[in-house]
């Protein structure tokens, strides 16, 4: 059993210190970075069957990237005011559970943040969005307001214990609210929400608890006549937010490039540039955040030619603004989506060029600036019931973090941590679904620097004008420092298999006869790809209690044993004691 207790669960799994990774994806005509060896000439490689790839190589000795300690990161929609979660973001499990990926950013936005106003109200009950179903909604909303009185009386980080039949009337309430909801995005016509100092408190409360760094996003659509930015509300926030010293980065508005769909008004690239330093000004005019708070933006949508061409006239005047450049990317239309989609490797390919391009954008005006995803999930319009919540969309985002990696993306933040629809990592009955294990086993093993591998093996030869795009992925890291099973200088591969057949791997070169330490994660359940859970090297995991993970233990390959990945699986691979030169110091 692993037991967390709130002061040492975030150092234990959190990936807090510089590690070296090396990225590599096995696709014979899209090894840009110069990582991969072709085939050795004449076929079959002397000693190994055809199914045999070998690993060789292993760059050890500087990085070829360095990220993030926060790499991976979390997203909570705003839609939590509306649909009540808000309210249960003291609940110990759920914090627990956010606690289990610290460190890491908490991104506070999303397609309502350019509907979100703040009013400094402390009203508990009165000013709460969302109707409830009559025959309880007095009684709940009582409770919520004695839970608020116990908290208060907390020092420090306050957690709660929700009766059973208080969280039985939020899933109920949540549920009618999650029709409204979809509904709005799918018509993208939202209404406005009111987030008051009440529901700040909450929700730095949950962050700071967590280990996690709050980024508030701050409404863009809130305008004047000349189509100028209105920072009353926002100054408003700020003040407030100043005067109990809450430490938040900022961002102002959500894919700006999909106003004009959304509100027939369109800001381009110059003028939400404007804003930002209207933002920037407005910082610096309140004390405690002058030359304190970050800046991120201006979180433009999937890059096609409109959204490039505002973050080309952003970047022209406030590239120096901002700290970090964001932008997201979704990646299948969750109303049409099927489970096959999901193993499409040509879907899985379609983020590089995406990172590409915005790469390409920022060089032009901010060289060596920072680059974040700063919202990515599996499908957008709320996601997919039964597929995007399930093992078969864990390919896509363990894909996203090693090719985001590998292209030198600083942070990626994921979307979502907790939230209506069925893009989360936690469902509403508190309970971690495969993404979340996937993200758990990340930053308990993979660390920011970023290593350069070759490889030679048996690859199938393109037919003229065609692209081979592989089905067995490969990625590697230097082990966590944090994590004290394993010496400094040991490296962790992960490998993604989207074939319907087993694949061998054997490693070489500087990972020759070494120890291996395999997490491999697997469906659980009778729905195959589809499950909703998943086991570790054959055992389910799940929580043991509201503050207790259970124990990640690996199983144990001894030293020159050939790796073999089951078919449509995700494995974590130890290679312990390489003593890597890059991977021993920070």
């Amino acid at each position: 059993m692993m037991t967390m207790p709130h002061h040492c669960l975030s150092p234990i799994l959190g990936s807090s210190l510089w590690l070296a990774s090396v990225a590599l994806m096995v696709q014979l005509a899209e090894s840009s970075a110069g990582n991969y060896r072709r085939p050795v000439p004449g076929g079959k490689a002397h000693g190994f069957t055809e199914r045999t790839l070998i690993l060789l190589d292993v760059n050890t000795r500087s990085p070829i990237k360095t990220l993030n300690a926060n790499f991976l990161s979390l997203q909570l929609d705003p839609s939590v005011i509306h649909d009540g979660w808000l309210d249960f973001l003291s609940s110990k499990r759920l914090v627990t559970l956010a606690r289990g990926l610290a460190p890491a950013y908490l991104r506070f936005g999303g397609k309502r943040t350019d509907f979100l106003y703040f009013h400094n109200l402390k009203n508990l009950a009165k000013h709460r969005g969302g109707p409830g179903p009559d025959y309880y909604l007095k009684n709940y909303e009582d409770d919520i307001v004695r839970s608020d009185i116990a908290l208060d009386k907390q020092k420090g980080c306050k957690l709660a214990s929700h009766p059973d039949i208080m969280l039985e009337l939020q899933r109920e309430k949540a549920a009618q609210m999650q029709l409204v909801l979809l509904k709005e995005q799918f018509s993208n016509m939202y209404s406005n929400i009111t987030i008051t100092a009440r529901s700040l408190d909450k929700l730095y409360n949950f962050a700071d608890c967590a280990g996690l760094r709050l980024i508030f996003g701050l409404n863009a659509l809130h305008r004047n006549p000349d189509n100028s930015w209105n920072g009353s509300s926002a100054l408003s926030l700020l003040k407030y937010s100043a005067s109990k010293k809450y430490n938040i980065s900022w961002e102002l508005g959500n894919e700006p490039n999909s106003y004009r769909a959304m509100v027939g008004r369109t800001v381009n690239g110059s003028q939400l540039a404007r804003d930002y330093l209207q933002l920037r000004n407005l910082l610096q005019s309140v004390r405690f955040y002058n030359n304190r708070a970050s800046l991120y933006g201006p979180n433009i949508g999937r890059p096609r030619k409109t959204a490039i061409l505002l973050l080309d006239g952003f970047m022209k005047t406030a590239g120096s603004v901002v700290d970090t450049v964001t932008w997201q990317h979704y990646y299948i239309d969750g109303r049409v989506a099927k489970v096959a989609d999901f193993m499409k490797t040509r879907l899985l390919d379609t983020l590089t060029e995406q990172i590409s391009k915005v790469l390409k954008a920022v060089k032009t005006h901010a060289p060596g600036k920072k680059v974040w995803l700063g919202g990515v999930g599996p499908a957008w319009a709320g996601g997919i019931n039964n597929l995007s919540d399930t093992y078969a969309a864990s390919f896509l985002w363990l894909n996203t973090l090693g090719m985001s990696a590998m292209q030198g993306i600083d942070v990626v933040i994921r979307h979502s941590f907790f939230d209506y629809g069925y893009n989360h990592l936690v469902d509403q009955n508190f309970n971690p679904l495969p993404d979340y294990w996937l993200s758990l086993l990340f930053k308990h093993l993979v660390g920011p620097r970023v290593l350069a591998v070759h490889v030679a093996g048996l690859q199938r030869k393109p037919r003229p004008g065609r692209v081979i795009r592989d089905k067995l992925r490969i990625y590697a890291h230097c082990t966590s420092f944090q994590n004290h099973n394993y010496v400094r200088g040991s490296i962790t591969l992960y490998i993604i298999n989207l074939h319907r057949s087993r694949k061998k791997i054997k490693l070489a070169g500087t990972l020759r006869d070494k120890t291996v330490h395999q997490y491999l994660l697997q469906p659980y359940g009778i729905e195959g790809l589809q499950a909703k859970s998943v086991q570790l090297n054959g055992e389910p995991l799940k929580m043991l209690d509201d503050e207790t993970f259970p124990e990640l233990k690996p199983k144990r390959l001894h030293s020159g044993r050939t790796i073999v990945m089951p078919p449509m699986t995700i494995g974590f691979y130890v290679v312990k004691n390489v003593n890597a030169y890059a991977c021993r110091y920070r």
